[in-house]
């Protein structure tokens, strides 16, 4: 799975160079709208090469890249509540619960 997003080189007032980047987001298909009000834009496999700038793309196709992922290739799960503090970094995170 790759997300959609910009980043950038830019020199700080202090002089220093920083790296900055922005996962672009756009409005929740069915699936994430019961989660979230907006969702990141996934972008398939055949997608990377334009977005990456690897092949010659208009801004009106990448624009058209900013779309909903459909739900139906798409699969949720409720996982435990400790995804939501940035301490926690394990793998048993994306864990399935409340399945008995």
């Amino acid at each position: 799975m790759a997300l959609a997003g910009l980043w950038e080189n830019w020199r700080s007032q202090a002089g220093e160079w920083v790296r900055s980047f922005a996962i672009i987001t756009t409005t929740p298909n069915e699936l994430c709208a019961e989660i979230h009000n907006r969702m990141p834009v996934v972008l398939k496999p055949t997608a990377w090469p334009a977005w990456l700038g690897e092949e010659p793309a208009d801004p009106t196709h990448l624009k058209a890249l900013l779309a909903p992922y459909p739900s139906d290739e798409m699969t949720c799960w409720p996982v435990s509540a400790r995804v939501g503090n940035v301490k926690n970094n394990e793998p048993s995170l994306i864990d399935r619960i409340g399945l008995q």
